[in-house]
Protein backbone atom coordinates (compact mmCIF):
# COMPACT_ATOMS: atom_id res chain seq x y z
CA UNK A 1 0.00 0.00 0.00
CA UNK A 2 0.99 3.26 -1.20
CA UNK A 3 0.97 5.79 1.91
CA UNK A 4 -0.06 8.90 0.10
CA UNK A 5 -1.19 10.72 3.49
CA UNK A 6 2.56 10.57 4.48
CA UNK A 7 3.84 11.39 0.99
CA UNK A 8 1.29 15.29 0.84
CA UNK A 9 3.00 16.25 4.44
CA UNK A 10 6.68 15.35 2.75
CA UNK A 11 8.15 18.22 1.87
CA UNK A 12 10.80 16.79 -1.05
CA UNK A 13 14.34 18.29 -2.32
CA UNK A 14 13.28 17.27 -6.20
CA UNK A 15 9.86 15.73 -7.79
CA UNK A 16 10.54 13.76 -10.88
CA UNK A 17 8.15 13.32 -13.36
CA UNK A 18 8.17 10.57 -15.46
CA UNK A 19 9.55 7.39 -14.49
CA UNK A 20 11.30 5.70 -17.62
CA UNK A 21 15.20 4.84 -17.52
CA UNK A 22 16.03 8.17 -17.81
CA UNK A 23 13.60 9.81 -14.84
CA UNK A 24 14.73 6.60 -12.60
CA UNK A 25 18.77 6.92 -13.51
CA UNK A 26 17.78 10.71 -12.25
CA UNK A 27 15.88 9.50 -8.70
CA UNK A 28 19.08 6.88 -8.07
CA UNK A 29 21.13 9.23 -8.32
CA UNK A 30 19.45 11.84 -6.90
CA UNK A 31 18.98 9.74 -4.00
CA UNK A 32 22.45 8.36 -3.54
CA UNK A 33 23.44 12.09 -2.99
CA UNK A 34 21.57 12.43 -0.53
CA UNK A 35 18.54 14.32 -2.20
CA UNK A 36 15.07 14.11 -0.54
CA UNK A 37 13.55 12.32 -3.96
CA UNK A 38 10.15 11.42 -5.47
CA UNK A 39 9.87 9.48 -8.45
CA UNK A 40 6.39 9.71 -10.21
CA UNK A 41 4.93 7.43 -13.55
CA UNK A 42 1.52 7.50 -14.73
CA UNK A 43 1.87 4.30 -16.32
CA UNK A 44 4.46 1.81 -15.17
CA UNK A 45 8.24 2.04 -14.66
CA UNK A 46 10.06 2.01 -18.14
CA UNK A 47 6.64 1.30 -20.08
CA UNK A 48 7.05 3.99 -22.67
CA UNK A 49 10.23 4.64 -24.99
CA UNK A 50 12.26 2.55 -22.63
CA UNK A 51 10.21 -0.61 -23.39
CA UNK A 52 10.20 -0.47 -26.79
CA UNK A 53 13.97 0.72 -27.84
CA UNK A 54 16.13 -1.86 -30.06
CA UNK A 55 17.59 -3.07 -26.63
CA UNK A 56 21.30 -1.83 -27.67
CA UNK A 57 23.84 -0.21 -25.45
CA UNK A 58 25.99 1.54 -28.41
CA UNK A 59 28.41 4.14 -29.20
CA UNK A 60 25.91 5.57 -32.18
CA UNK A 61 28.23 4.68 -34.80
CA UNK A 62 25.93 6.23 -37.29
CA UNK A 63 26.10 9.55 -35.29
CA UNK A 64 29.50 10.15 -36.79
CA UNK A 65 28.04 10.70 -39.70
CA UNK A 66 26.76 13.87 -38.26
CA UNK A 67 30.05 14.56 -36.31
CA UNK A 68 28.24 14.12 -32.97
CA UNK A 69 31.67 13.11 -31.60
CA UNK A 70 30.87 14.16 -28.16
CA UNK A 71 27.96 11.84 -28.26
CA UNK A 72 29.66 8.98 -29.37
CA UNK A 73 32.86 9.28 -26.96
CA UNK A 74 29.94 9.57 -23.96
CA UNK A 75 27.88 6.64 -25.41
CA UNK A 76 31.17 4.08 -25.41
CA UNK A 77 31.74 5.48 -22.41
CA UNK A 78 29.03 4.77 -20.61
CA UNK A 79 28.19 1.00 -22.79
CA UNK A 80 31.34 0.68 -20.62
CA UNK A 81 30.11 1.53 -17.11
CA UNK A 82 27.15 -0.70 -17.69
CA UNK A 83 29.09 -3.72 -18.86
CA UNK A 84 30.60 -3.48 -15.39
CA UNK A 85 28.02 -2.34 -12.92
CA UNK A 86 24.93 -4.27 -14.84
CA UNK A 87 26.92 -7.08 -16.29
CA UNK A 88 23.82 -9.64 -15.51
CA UNK A 89 21.75 -7.40 -18.35
CA UNK A 90 24.42 -5.64 -20.34
CA UNK A 91 26.37 -7.76 -22.71
CA UNK A 92 29.01 -7.40 -25.04
CA UNK A 93 27.75 -8.73 -28.95
CA UNK A 94 29.29 -8.69 -32.08
CA UNK A 95 28.04 -6.18 -35.00
CA UNK A 96 28.79 -7.30 -38.71
CA UNK A 97 27.93 -4.51 -41.31
CA UNK A 98 27.65 -5.98 -44.71
CA UNK A 99 28.72 -3.77 -47.28
CA UNK A 100 27.46 -3.42 -50.72
CA UNK A 101 28.67 -1.36 -53.87
CA UNK A 102 25.41 0.29 -53.99
CA UNK A 103 25.11 1.43 -50.38
CA UNK A 104 25.39 4.70 -49.96
CA UNK A 105 28.53 4.49 -47.80
CA UNK A 106 32.33 3.72 -49.63
CA UNK A 107 34.22 0.58 -47.77
CA UNK A 108 36.78 3.02 -46.89
CA UNK A 109 34.39 5.47 -45.21
CA UNK A 110 33.01 2.38 -42.97
CA UNK A 111 36.75 1.32 -42.47
CA UNK A 112 37.64 5.06 -41.53
CA UNK A 113 34.30 5.60 -38.90
CA UNK A 114 35.59 2.45 -37.65
CA UNK A 115 38.84 3.66 -36.86
CA UNK A 116 37.60 6.52 -34.94
CA UNK A 117 34.91 4.75 -33.80
CA UNK A 118 37.79 2.68 -31.40
CA UNK A 119 39.79 5.60 -31.15
CA UNK A 120 36.75 7.22 -28.93
CA UNK A 121 36.74 4.19 -26.98
CA UNK A 122 39.87 3.76 -26.42
CA UNK A 123 39.75 2.44 -22.76
CA UNK A 124 37.31 0.14 -23.55
CA UNK A 125 37.17 -3.70 -22.54
CA UNK A 126 36.08 -5.05 -25.79
CA UNK A 127 37.72 -5.85 -28.84
CA UNK A 128 38.48 -3.71 -31.59
CA UNK A 129 37.10 -3.55 -35.11
CA UNK A 130 38.38 -5.69 -38.25
CA UNK A 131 37.54 -5.24 -41.85
CA UNK A 132 36.93 -8.77 -43.84
CA UNK A 133 37.37 -8.53 -47.42
CA UNK A 134 34.55 -10.15 -49.49
CA UNK A 135 36.01 -13.91 -49.94
CA UNK A 136 36.26 -13.70 -46.12
CA UNK A 137 33.42 -12.25 -44.96
CA UNK A 138 31.37 -14.38 -47.39
CA UNK A 139 32.77 -17.70 -45.84
CA UNK A 140 31.56 -16.71 -42.67
CA UNK A 141 28.10 -15.46 -43.97
CA UNK A 142 27.36 -18.23 -46.38
CA UNK A 143 23.43 -16.93 -46.55
CA UNK A 144 24.48 -12.99 -47.13
CA UNK A 145 22.97 -11.85 -50.40
CA UNK A 146 26.34 -11.59 -52.66
CA UNK A 147 25.02 -8.76 -54.86
CA UNK A 148 27.69 -6.16 -55.16
CA UNK A 149 28.89 -7.06 -51.80
CA UNK A 150 32.44 -5.67 -51.88
CA UNK A 151 33.13 -7.06 -47.74
CA UNK A 152 32.04 -6.57 -44.51
CA UNK A 153 33.09 -4.32 -41.06
CA UNK A 154 33.04 -5.95 -37.54
CA UNK A 155 33.20 -4.33 -34.19
CA UNK A 156 31.50 -5.33 -30.49
CA UNK A 157 29.00 -3.02 -28.65
CA UNK A 158 26.54 -3.90 -25.69
CA UNK A 159 23.04 -5.38 -25.61
CA UNK A 160 20.54 -4.99 -22.73
CA UNK A 161 18.15 -8.18 -23.70
CA UNK A 162 15.59 -7.00 -20.99
CA UNK A 163 15.74 -3.05 -20.89
CA UNK A 164 12.67 -3.08 -18.86
CA UNK A 165 14.81 -4.85 -16.02
CA UNK A 166 17.74 -2.32 -16.21
CA UNK A 167 15.07 0.32 -15.83
CA UNK A 168 13.50 -1.35 -13.00
CA UNK A 169 16.62 -2.29 -10.87
CA UNK A 170 17.89 1.22 -11.37
CA UNK A 171 13.84 2.21 -9.90
CA UNK A 172 14.94 -0.39 -7.14
CA UNK A 173 18.00 1.29 -6.22
CA UNK A 174 16.55 4.30 -5.75
CA UNK A 175 14.11 3.56 -4.03
CA UNK A 176 16.59 1.73 -1.29
CA UNK A 177 18.80 4.50 -1.20
CA UNK A 178 15.33 6.37 0.26
CA UNK A 179 13.50 7.53 -3.07
CA UNK A 180 9.76 7.29 -2.69
CA UNK A 181 8.86 5.72 -6.15
CA UNK A 182 5.50 5.81 -7.47
CA UNK A 183 3.87 3.79 -10.61
CA UNK A 184 0.56 4.59 -11.95
CA UNK A 185 0.44 7.97 -10.40
CA UNK A 186 -0.51 10.79 -13.05
CA UNK A 187 0.75 14.46 -12.29
CA UNK A 188 -3.01 16.29 -13.18
CA UNK A 189 -1.80 19.83 -12.65
CA UNK A 190 0.95 21.51 -11.95
CA UNK A 191 0.78 24.79 -9.48
CA UNK A 192 2.75 27.76 -9.83
CA UNK A 193 3.38 31.17 -7.08
CA UNK A 194 4.92 33.77 -9.02
CA UNK A 195 7.94 32.29 -10.83
CA UNK A 196 8.49 29.04 -8.83
CA UNK A 197 6.38 25.17 -9.29
CA UNK A 198 4.84 25.25 -5.05
CA UNK A 199 3.00 21.62 -5.79
CA UNK A 200 1.36 18.82 -7.97
CA UNK A 201 -2.11 17.11 -8.07
CA UNK A 202 -1.71 13.94 -8.76
CA UNK A 203 -4.29 10.82 -9.41
CA UNK A 204 -3.59 7.25 -8.04
CA UNK A 205 -4.58 5.37 -11.80
CA UNK A 206 -5.49 2.52 -9.55
CA UNK A 207 -7.68 3.77 -6.93
CA UNK A 208 -8.45 7.25 -8.89
CA UNK A 209 -7.58 8.74 -5.47
CA UNK A 210 -6.33 12.55 -5.97
CA UNK A 211 -3.53 14.16 -3.48
CA UNK A 212 -1.36 17.05 -3.59
CA UNK A 213 2.70 16.69 -3.65
CA UNK A 214 4.25 19.74 -1.86
CA UNK A 215 7.23 21.40 -3.02
CA UNK A 216 8.79 23.50 -0.43
CA UNK A 217 10.03 26.93 -1.15
CA UNK A 218 13.73 25.84 -2.69
CA UNK A 219 11.88 22.29 -4.19
CA UNK A 220 13.48 21.38 -7.53
CA UNK A 221 11.46 19.49 -10.45
CA UNK A 222 12.26 17.54 -13.07
CA UNK A 223 10.14 16.59 -16.19
CA UNK A 224 11.82 13.09 -17.71
CA UNK A 225 8.10 12.32 -19.19
CA UNK A 226 9.92 11.50 -22.48
CA UNK A 227 7.64 12.00 -25.52
CA UNK A 228 4.91 13.43 -22.94
CA UNK A 229 7.14 16.84 -21.82
CA UNK A 230 4.93 18.80 -23.49
CA UNK A 231 1.68 17.35 -21.83
CA UNK A 232 2.89 17.65 -19.15
CA UNK A 233 4.19 21.40 -19.33
CA UNK A 234 0.49 21.94 -20.82
CA UNK A 235 -1.05 21.01 -17.43
CA UNK A 236 0.31 24.01 -15.68
CA UNK A 237 -2.50 25.55 -13.88
CA UNK A 238 -2.32 29.05 -15.17
CA UNK A 239 -0.97 28.92 -18.42
CA UNK A 240 1.41 26.37 -20.60
CA UNK A 241 5.02 26.86 -19.31
CA UNK A 242 6.68 27.91 -23.27
CA UNK A 243 5.09 29.01 -25.97
CA UNK A 244 6.43 26.08 -28.58
CA UNK A 245 6.82 22.58 -28.51
CA UNK A 246 10.02 20.75 -27.67
CA UNK A 247 9.54 17.60 -28.68
CA UNK A 248 9.22 16.48 -32.24
CA UNK A 249 9.23 12.87 -31.66
CA UNK A 250 9.68 10.06 -34.24
CA UNK A 251 8.39 6.51 -34.33
CA UNK A 252 10.46 3.47 -34.37
CA UNK A 253 9.02 0.21 -34.69
CA UNK A 254 10.34 -3.64 -34.73
CA UNK A 255 9.28 -7.02 -35.37
CA UNK A 256 10.16 -10.70 -33.74
CA UNK A 257 10.54 -13.43 -35.70
CA UNK A 258 11.60 -16.69 -35.14
CA UNK A 259 15.10 -18.25 -36.12
CA UNK A 260 14.86 -18.66 -40.13
CA UNK A 261 17.18 -20.02 -42.84
CA UNK A 262 20.03 -18.18 -43.09
CA UNK A 263 19.52 -16.41 -39.89
CA UNK A 264 23.13 -15.01 -38.70
CA UNK A 265 24.38 -16.34 -35.24
CA UNK A 266 26.02 -12.51 -34.71
CA UNK A 267 24.17 -9.76 -35.40
CA UNK A 268 23.48 -7.65 -38.37
CA UNK A 269 23.61 -3.81 -38.98
CA UNK A 270 22.39 -3.69 -42.58
CA UNK A 271 21.62 -1.08 -44.82
CA UNK A 272 18.17 -1.08 -46.12
CA UNK A 273 18.00 -0.84 -50.14
CA UNK A 274 14.19 1.12 -50.05
CA UNK A 275 15.89 4.48 -48.23
CA UNK A 276 19.38 3.67 -46.98
CA UNK A 277 18.41 3.63 -43.29
CA UNK A 278 20.37 1.85 -41.18
CA UNK A 279 17.97 -1.14 -39.54
CA UNK A 280 19.49 -3.96 -37.39
CA UNK A 281 18.57 -7.93 -37.28
CA UNK A 282 20.02 -8.90 -33.92
CA UNK A 283 19.60 -12.25 -32.28
CA UNK A 284 17.42 -11.99 -29.31
CA UNK A 285 16.14 -14.80 -26.69
CA UNK A 286 16.38 -17.40 -29.28
CA UNK A 287 14.27 -15.26 -31.30
CA UNK A 288 14.99 -12.41 -34.00
CA UNK A 289 14.53 -8.70 -33.58
CA UNK A 290 14.24 -6.55 -36.49
CA UNK A 291 14.11 -2.99 -36.32
CA UNK A 292 13.55 -0.20 -36.56
CA UNK A 293 12.04 2.85 -38.39
CA UNK A 294 12.26 6.27 -37.98
CA UNK A 295 9.29 8.14 -39.22
CA UNK A 296 8.12 11.64 -37.91
CA UNK A 297 4.51 10.66 -35.20
CA UNK A 298 2.05 13.01 -34.30
CA UNK A 299 -0.64 10.75 -33.22
CA UNK A 300 -2.00 9.48 -30.05
CA UNK A 301 1.27 8.62 -27.72
CA UNK A 302 -0.17 6.05 -25.83
CA UNK A 303 -1.55 3.72 -28.70
CA UNK A 304 1.75 3.67 -30.41
CA UNK A 305 1.64 -0.03 -32.85
CA UNK A 306 3.80 -0.65 -36.05
CA UNK A 307 1.68 -0.24 -39.33
CA UNK A 308 1.51 -2.68 -41.59
CA UNK A 309 3.70 -0.70 -43.73
CA UNK A 310 6.08 -0.88 -41.27
CA UNK A 311 6.22 -4.39 -40.86
CA UNK A 312 6.22 -5.25 -44.88
CA UNK A 313 9.74 -2.71 -45.12
CA UNK A 314 10.97 -4.80 -41.92
CA UNK A 315 10.46 -8.35 -44.06
CA UNK A 316 11.11 -6.88 -47.36
CA UNK A 317 14.48 -5.61 -46.10
CA UNK A 318 15.79 -8.46 -44.66
CA UNK A 319 14.73 -10.78 -47.15
CA UNK A 320 16.68 -8.93 -49.29
CA UNK A 321 19.68 -9.27 -47.57
CA UNK A 322 19.15 -12.69 -46.82
CA UNK A 323 17.49 -14.39 -49.29
CA UNK A 324 17.28 -17.85 -47.72
CA UNK A 325 14.78 -16.35 -45.03
CA UNK A 326 11.45 -15.70 -47.24
CA UNK A 327 10.16 -14.27 -44.28
CA UNK A 328 6.06 -13.20 -44.37
CA UNK A 329 3.69 -12.05 -42.48
CA UNK A 330 2.59 -15.34 -40.99
CA UNK A 331 6.23 -15.70 -39.56
CA UNK A 332 5.69 -12.33 -37.33
CA UNK A 333 5.43 -13.73 -33.64
CA UNK A 334 5.09 -9.99 -32.44
CA UNK A 335 5.35 -6.11 -32.89
CA UNK A 336 6.42 -3.47 -30.80
CA UNK A 337 6.50 0.57 -31.50
CA UNK A 338 7.98 3.10 -29.35
CA UNK A 339 8.69 7.13 -29.92
CA UNK A 340 11.90 8.81 -29.67
CA UNK A 341 11.84 11.98 -27.70
CA UNK A 342 13.21 13.95 -30.05
CA UNK A 343 13.82 18.07 -29.77
CA UNK A 344 11.46 19.76 -32.13
CA UNK A 345 13.17 20.10 -35.23
CA UNK A 346 10.08 20.78 -37.62
CA UNK A 347 11.03 20.01 -41.44
CA UNK A 348 14.41 17.78 -40.67
CA UNK A 349 14.93 14.47 -42.08
CA UNK A 350 14.21 12.09 -38.96
CA UNK A 351 17.82 9.87 -39.04
CA UNK A 352 19.44 13.68 -38.85
CA UNK A 353 17.75 14.92 -36.05
CA UNK A 354 20.71 15.39 -32.95
CA UNK A 355 20.37 11.71 -30.79
CA UNK A 356 21.68 14.18 -27.78
CA UNK A 357 20.03 15.05 -24.45
CA UNK A 358 19.44 18.57 -23.72
CA UNK A 359 18.68 19.70 -20.04
CA UNK A 360 15.99 22.76 -20.63
CA UNK A 361 15.84 25.27 -17.73
CA UNK A 362 12.66 26.37 -17.82
CA UNK A 363 14.26 29.83 -15.82
CA UNK A 364 13.76 31.86 -19.33
CA UNK A 365 10.20 31.01 -19.48
CA UNK A 366 9.66 32.43 -15.79
CA UNK A 367 9.60 29.03 -13.91
CA UNK A 368 12.66 28.81 -12.06
CA UNK A 369 12.90 25.53 -10.71
CA UNK A 370 11.91 23.55 -13.30
CA UNK A 371 13.74 21.45 -15.47
CA UNK A 372 12.79 18.65 -18.65
CA UNK A 373 15.10 16.39 -20.26
CA UNK A 374 14.49 16.75 -24.23
CA UNK A 375 16.25 13.29 -25.76
CA UNK A 376 18.14 11.18 -23.89
CA UNK A 377 18.67 7.53 -24.96
CA UNK A 378 18.99 3.95 -23.24
CA UNK A 379 22.38 3.92 -23.32
CA UNK A 380 23.36 7.57 -21.31
CA UNK A 381 20.75 7.34 -19.00
CA UNK A 382 23.56 6.63 -16.11
CA UNK A 383 25.10 10.00 -17.39
CA UNK A 384 21.59 12.10 -17.86
CA UNK A 385 21.14 11.49 -14.11
CA UNK A 386 24.56 12.47 -13.07
CA UNK A 387 24.00 15.88 -15.05
CA UNK A 388 21.24 16.43 -14.41
CA UNK A 389 21.07 16.02 -10.40
CA UNK A 390 24.91 18.36 -10.99
CA UNK A 391 22.28 20.96 -12.00
CA UNK A 392 19.43 20.37 -9.53
CA UNK A 393 22.33 21.03 -6.80
CA UNK A 394 23.11 24.23 -8.96
CA UNK A 395 19.76 25.55 -8.25
CA UNK A 396 19.43 24.64 -4.48
CA UNK A 397 22.42 26.67 -4.07
CA UNK A 398 24.09 23.96 -2.90
CA UNK A 399 27.39 22.10 -3.33
CA UNK A 400 27.26 18.80 -5.34
CA UNK A 401 28.18 15.51 -3.54
CA UNK A 402 30.76 13.25 -5.58
CA UNK A 403 28.43 10.96 -8.07
CA UNK A 404 28.34 7.14 -7.09
CA UNK A 405 26.50 6.08 -9.76
CA UNK A 406 29.85 5.49 -12.09
CA UNK A 407 31.19 2.76 -10.18
CA UNK A 408 27.99 1.51 -8.18
CA UNK A 409 26.94 -1.52 -9.13
CA UNK A 410 23.15 -2.08 -9.96
CA UNK A 411 21.29 -4.38 -7.14
CA UNK A 412 21.57 -7.62 -9.00
CA UNK A 413 24.93 -7.22 -10.65
CA UNK A 414 26.84 -10.50 -11.10
CA UNK A 415 29.14 -12.10 -13.11
CA UNK A 416 28.44 -15.60 -14.95
CA UNK A 417 31.24 -17.57 -12.91
CA UNK A 418 29.79 -16.00 -9.61
CA UNK A 419 29.69 -19.07 -7.60
CA UNK A 420 26.21 -18.54 -6.14
CA UNK A 421 24.99 -19.34 -9.22
CA UNK A 422 26.43 -23.08 -8.98
CA UNK A 423 25.58 -23.13 -5.48
CA UNK A 424 22.00 -22.16 -6.25
CA UNK A 425 21.75 -25.19 -9.22
CA UNK A 426 22.69 -27.55 -6.80
CA UNK A 427 20.00 -26.39 -3.86
CA UNK A 428 17.27 -26.89 -6.47
CA UNK A 429 18.48 -29.28 -8.68
CA UNK A 430 15.52 -31.42 -7.39
CA UNK A 431 12.89 -29.10 -8.01
CA UNK A 432 14.53 -26.53 -10.94
CA UNK A 433 16.31 -27.50 -14.20
CA UNK A 434 19.85 -25.56 -14.59
CA UNK A 435 18.86 -23.93 -17.81
CA UNK A 436 15.82 -22.49 -15.43
CA UNK A 437 18.35 -21.66 -12.54
CA UNK A 438 20.00 -19.74 -15.13
CA UNK A 439 17.58 -18.22 -16.98
CA UNK A 440 16.38 -16.75 -13.02
CA UNK A 441 19.96 -15.40 -12.49
CA UNK A 442 20.16 -13.94 -16.42
CA UNK A 443 17.03 -11.82 -15.37
CA UNK A 444 17.42 -11.06 -11.97
CA UNK A 445 21.01 -11.01 -11.21
CA UNK A 446 21.80 -11.38 -7.68
CA UNK A 447 18.54 -11.12 -6.57
CA UNK A 448 17.59 -14.27 -7.95
CA UNK A 449 18.26 -15.93 -4.87
CA UNK A 450 15.41 -14.21 -3.29
CA UNK A 451 12.57 -15.02 -5.75
CA UNK A 452 14.19 -18.96 -4.67
CA UNK A 453 13.46 -18.06 -1.56
CA UNK A 454 9.58 -18.32 -2.81
CA UNK A 455 9.94 -21.83 -3.53
CA UNK A 456 11.46 -23.13 -0.24
CA UNK A 457 8.36 -21.59 1.25
CA UNK A 458 5.77 -22.74 -1.54
CA UNK A 459 7.30 -25.35 -3.59
CA UNK A 460 4.19 -25.20 -6.37
CA UNK A 461 6.21 -21.94 -7.14
CA UNK A 462 8.80 -24.05 -8.72
CA UNK A 463 6.25 -25.35 -11.85
CA UNK A 464 6.68 -23.92 -15.31
CA UNK A 465 4.55 -21.00 -16.69
CA UNK A 466 4.42 -22.69 -19.81
CA UNK A 467 6.41 -25.88 -21.20
CA UNK A 468 8.45 -24.63 -23.49
CA UNK A 469 9.93 -21.94 -21.60
CA UNK A 470 12.14 -21.73 -18.37
CA UNK A 471 9.94 -18.86 -16.44
CA UNK A 472 8.23 -20.36 -13.52
CA UNK A 473 5.25 -19.67 -11.19
CA UNK A 474 7.15 -17.97 -8.42
CA UNK A 475 7.95 -14.85 -10.64
CA UNK A 476 4.58 -13.82 -10.74
CA UNK A 477 3.97 -13.37 -7.18
CA UNK A 478 7.05 -11.88 -6.79
CA UNK A 479 6.63 -9.44 -9.47
CA UNK A 480 3.57 -8.44 -7.15
CA UNK A 481 4.98 -8.91 -3.94
CA UNK A 482 8.60 -6.87 -4.79
CA UNK A 483 8.50 -5.21 -7.91
CA UNK A 484 6.05 -3.05 -8.01
CA UNK A 485 3.42 -5.00 -10.40
CA UNK A 486 0.22 -3.67 -10.55
CA UNK A 487 -1.58 -5.63 -14.12
CA UNK A 488 -1.01 -8.89 -16.31
CA UNK A 489 0.60 -6.04 -18.66
CA UNK A 490 3.44 -5.52 -16.52
CA UNK A 491 4.01 -9.21 -15.79
CA UNK A 492 3.92 -10.47 -19.32
CA UNK A 493 5.67 -7.12 -20.45
CA UNK A 494 8.15 -5.93 -17.93
CA UNK A 495 8.56 -7.98 -14.94
CA UNK A 496 8.93 -10.90 -17.97
CA UNK A 497 8.98 -11.54 -21.64
CA UNK A 498 6.33 -13.94 -22.05
CA UNK A 499 4.30 -11.21 -23.97
CA UNK A 500 6.62 -11.52 -26.57
CA UNK A 501 7.74 -15.55 -26.30
CA UNK A 502 4.26 -16.91 -25.54
CA UNK A 503 1.49 -15.70 -28.02
CA UNK A 504 1.60 -12.08 -26.89
CA UNK A 505 1.48 -13.32 -23.59
CA UNK A 506 -1.96 -15.14 -24.52
CA UNK A 507 -0.59 -18.52 -23.84
CA UNK A 508 0.10 -17.81 -20.23
CA UNK A 509 -2.51 -16.30 -18.85
CA UNK A 510 -4.52 -18.70 -17.45
CA UNK A 511 -1.75 -19.93 -15.05
CA UNK A 512 -0.77 -16.55 -14.52
CA UNK A 513 -4.39 -15.86 -13.18
CA UNK A 514 -4.42 -19.23 -10.82
CA UNK A 515 -1.24 -17.90 -9.54
CA UNK A 516 -2.13 -14.91 -8.57
CA UNK A 517 -5.72 -16.08 -6.95
CA UNK A 518 -3.66 -18.53 -4.87
CA UNK A 519 -0.95 -16.24 -3.65
CA UNK A 520 -1.45 -12.75 -4.76
CA UNK A 521 -5.39 -12.11 -3.34
CA UNK A 522 -6.57 -11.48 -6.51
CA UNK A 523 -10.20 -12.29 -6.76
CA UNK A 524 -11.86 -13.93 -10.00
CA UNK A 525 -13.73 -10.86 -10.77
CA UNK A 526 -10.45 -8.71 -11.04
CA UNK A 527 -8.70 -11.19 -12.73
CA UNK A 528 -11.49 -10.85 -15.46
CA UNK A 529 -10.99 -7.45 -15.56
CA UNK A 530 -7.29 -7.45 -16.02
CA UNK A 531 -7.48 -10.27 -18.63
CA UNK A 532 -10.03 -7.63 -20.57
CA UNK A 533 -7.74 -5.27 -20.34
CA UNK A 534 -5.08 -6.89 -21.06
CA UNK A 535 -6.57 -7.72 -24.46
CA UNK A 536 -7.26 -4.58 -25.35
CA UNK A 537 -3.29 -3.53 -24.49
CA UNK A 538 -2.17 -6.00 -27.01
CA UNK A 539 -4.61 -5.62 -29.70
CA UNK A 540 -3.84 -1.41 -29.55
CA UNK A 541 0.08 -1.63 -28.80
CA UNK A 542 1.05 -4.95 -30.09
CA UNK A 543 -1.27 -7.10 -32.56
CA UNK A 544 -0.15 -5.88 -36.02
CA UNK A 545 -3.61 -4.68 -38.19
CA UNK A 546 -3.56 -7.73 -40.97
CA UNK A 547 -4.21 -9.69 -37.80
CA UNK A 548 -7.49 -7.85 -36.30
CA UNK A 549 -8.18 -7.27 -40.04
CA UNK A 550 -8.33 -11.19 -40.19
CA UNK A 551 -10.33 -11.84 -37.41
CA UNK A 552 -12.84 -9.15 -38.22
CA UNK A 553 -13.19 -10.74 -41.85
CA UNK A 554 -13.17 -14.50 -40.61
CA UNK A 555 -16.20 -13.06 -37.79
CA UNK A 556 -18.33 -11.86 -41.04
CA UNK A 557 -17.89 -14.92 -42.68
CA UNK A 558 -19.41 -16.97 -39.94
CA UNK A 559 -22.08 -14.25 -39.50
CA UNK A 560 -22.84 -14.38 -43.13
CA UNK A 561 -23.05 -18.01 -43.12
Amino acid sequence: MRDFAQIQTTVFDLIVIGGGINGAGVARDAALRGLKTLLIEKNDFGSGTTSWSTRLIHGGLRYLEYFEFKLVRESLREREILLHTAPHLVKPIQMTIPLYRQGSRRYWEIQAGMLLYDLLSMDKSLLSHRMLPQQKFRQLFREINPEGLVGAAQYFDGQAEYAERLCLETVLSAQAAGATVLNYVQVTALHRKGDRLMSVTCQDRQTGDVFTVQGGDRSIFVNTSGPWVDQVLRSSDSTPIGNTPKLGGTKGSHILVNPFPGAPKTALYVEARADHRPFFIVPWLNLYLIGTTDLHYQGDLDRVKASNDEIDYLIAETNHVLPAAKLTRQDVKFTYSGIRPLPNAAGKDPGSITRNHILYDHHSEGVANLISLIGGKLTTYRRVGEEMVDAVYRKLGRSAPACPTRHLPLPGAILPHDPRIAQAIDAYRSRLSAATVHHLFRLYGAKATDLLALVDTHPDLAAPLVPSLPDIKAQVVYAVQSEMAYTLVDICHRRTTLAMQANYGFDVLPVLTATLQAYCGWSEAECDRQRAEYAIYVQENCLPDYVLEQEVAQSADVLTV
